[in-house]
């Protein structure tokens, strides 16, 4: 009887094995995503640096060197992307290791809670009363643990937290009636000069306004004066501050760097914010995507200095490039 048993249970053992080798030779492999950069024979995976300056994947440690020179970093997200917080941690904690205290910018905040942040910064008040005064939940939504650590890390070590946004209202109005809506007052809290002609980034927003279609909105035309609104006053706001702690060239923090923060698609290609703020205030600057990787994607040479790519815990993306123009 034990021999019969122990016969069933090797029979049973065979042809179970056998059936879960046929079944996983029956299944697809799934593929990998990788990305590759046009016109380039070589591929990359999730958690590479890719330098598109050189045309390869670099450690970490080579991208802080090389943000050295560097007078103003910005540095990209999907919003909702937590992979995305904890690099711009990452980055924001060497920078400060090894360069010192840093001004960091941000589109999460509007400018005029600008004297808010300086007094948390200060320590006049505590963190439960700043997120009140800048009512956080209405003006940005997401949540704050997203961004604690970049503003606690800034403050901890004698940064400053910089906001450079527009205030959302005026935004809003522009994208509903164009520039020459806004009242008096709102037209003064908005850079002085907004470019409207720059062919590549307006083929770039057609592209993306076509992909996400807004029927509340009155055309094209109001959305992309939106857009040039809001990304020439983040600028504006950048190159001001800039400009003001150029004038003491005696200052102890003369060679203190600013780090960006915004979304991907204000720094994508550089003539959103980036290029507005270089022609405002003449310094060096390198911009890095954080990029999502789910499928095959080719990334254009043009759309940063450098990508990293992540994992895609939240919706697939693909890396946009503008149209080109006809002659």
């Amino acid at each position: 009887m034990k021999i019969r048993v122990v016969g069933y249970i090797v029979v049973f053992l065979f042809f179970g094995t056998l059936f879960l080798l046929g079944g996983c030779a029956t299944k697809r492999p799934v593929p990998v995503p990788l990305a590759s950069i046009e016109g380039v024979n070589a591929h990359f995976g999730v958690g590479r640096i890719v330098s598109l300056k050189t045309e390869k994947s670099i450690s970490f440690e080579t991208l802080i060197d090389q943000l050295k020179p560097i007078d103003i970093i910005f540095i990209g997200e999907v919003h909702d992307n937590a992979e995305h917080h904890l690099i711009q941690v990452q980055i924001l904690q060497a920078l400060i290791a090894r360069y010192g205290p840093v001004t960091v910018a941000m589109e999460f905040f509007q400018e005029p809670q600008q004297a808010i942040i300086d007094d948390y910064i200060d320590g006049g008040m505590t963190e439960e009363v700043f997120l009140r005064d800048v009512d956080w939940r209405k003006q940005w939504g997401l949540d704050y643990l997203f961004y604690r650590p970049l503003i606690v890390m800034t403050k901890e070590h004698g940064g400053r937290v910089l906001a450079i946004n527009v205030p959302r209202k005026i935004v809003k109005n522009v994208a509903k009636g164009g520039l020459k809506s806004l009242k008096p007052e709102e037209r003064q809290q908005v850079a002085d000069v907004i470019d409207l002609d720059n062919k590549q980034h307006r083929a770039y927003l057609r592209e993306v306004y076509e992909g996400h279609p807004m029927s509340d909105l009155k055309g094209f035309d109001y959305f992309y004066q939106a857009q040039c609104v809001w990304e020439d006053t983040m600028a504006e706001n950048i190159a001001e501050y800039l400009k003001e702690n150029q004038e003491n060239k005696n200052r102890e923090k003369k060679n203190e760097k600013m780090i960006v923060f915004t979304g991907n698609g204000h720094i994508s290609h550089k003539f959103g914010i980036p290029d507005r703020t270089i022609k405002r205030v003449p310094l060096t600057m390198a911009t890095i995507v954080l990029s999502p990787l789910s499928e095959r994607m080719i990334i254009n040479k043009e759309v940063a200095d450098y990508v990293w790519l992540t994992g895609d815990y939240h919706r697939k993306r693909r890396m946009m490039r503008p149209k080109k123009q006809s002659n």
